[in-house]
């Protein structure tokens, strides 16, 4: 007998669809605000700040509703992207992007802390050997913040794994489009005779949290210990 049924499968397999595309999208920009928020001083430097770690103050269903102001096909944003064929709200897309600004701030913290970690006079150093501050950063402050981009990265995809005010706010709870593991689990249990396939999802989620901590624990050692011994 399957563990899970094919609804249930669903649920895990759009979950991790989701969290995989929010974590790739939120690397690029979390590695340039962390950076820039370690390393540079510019005029609203603490606002960008405060933006970015707003999802973690605000109730993710405000964060959620604002997304859908935003992006709906009537918003500022979303309705030109409506007209190029993008649509974000109620669509699986929504819920990564939803997922993506909830795990945003657990990335950009994770990167920016390891960044003022590095000690800055081995980036002077290289600049006065004539490299510029792209291949700096390429070849001396990549390489080293390396595990926290890892332990930013995994934090990022559990939290997306987890996400469901925000998202069931932007794009609902539709079977096989939106309805990602903490969607289905509250689906389940608002149905009589749900709460045997909500606690496997339960199971489900706790091991695949479990494993991506484990992970992040064994890649960063590995990562940290290549890096200390180059």
């Amino acid at each position: 007998m399957q563990f899970l049924s094919p609804e249930e499968w669903q649920a895990v397999a759009l979950s991790l669809r989701v969290a995989l595309w929010a974590t790739v999208l939120s690397l690029p920009p979390g590695i340039f605000v962390a950076f820039a928020l370690a390393r540079w001083e510019f005029p609203g430097k603490q606002l960008l700040n405060g933006l970015v770690h707003l999802p973690l103050i605000l109730p993710p269903v405000v964060t959620g509703y604002l997304l859908l102001l935003t992006f709906g096909t009537r918003g500022p944003v979303g309705a030109p992207l409506a007209e190029l064929g993008i649509v974000f709200a109620f669509r699986w897309t929504g819920a990564a992007l939803a997922a993506a600004i909830m795990g945003f701030p657990l990335l950009v913290r994770a990167i920016r802390l390891s960044i003022e970690a590095v000690d800055p006079r081995l980036e002077q150093a290289a600049g006065t050997l004539g490299a510029s501050r792209l291949w700096v950063f390429g070849t001396v402050t990549l390489p080293l913040i390396l595990p926290g981009i890892l332990a930013g990265a995994i934090l990022a995809f559990a939290k997306a794994m987890g996400e469901f005010g925000a998202t069931i706010t932007f794009v609902s709870n539709i079977p096989g489009e939106t309805r990602t593991l903490p969607s289905a689990i509250y689906a389940f249990l608002q149905v009589p005779g749900g709460e045997a396939s909500a606690l496997r999802l339960v199971a489900v989620s706790v091991v695949i949290a479990m494993a991506a901590l484990l992970l992040s624990e064994v890649l960063s050692r590995r990562i940290a210990a290549r890096v200390g011994g180059a």
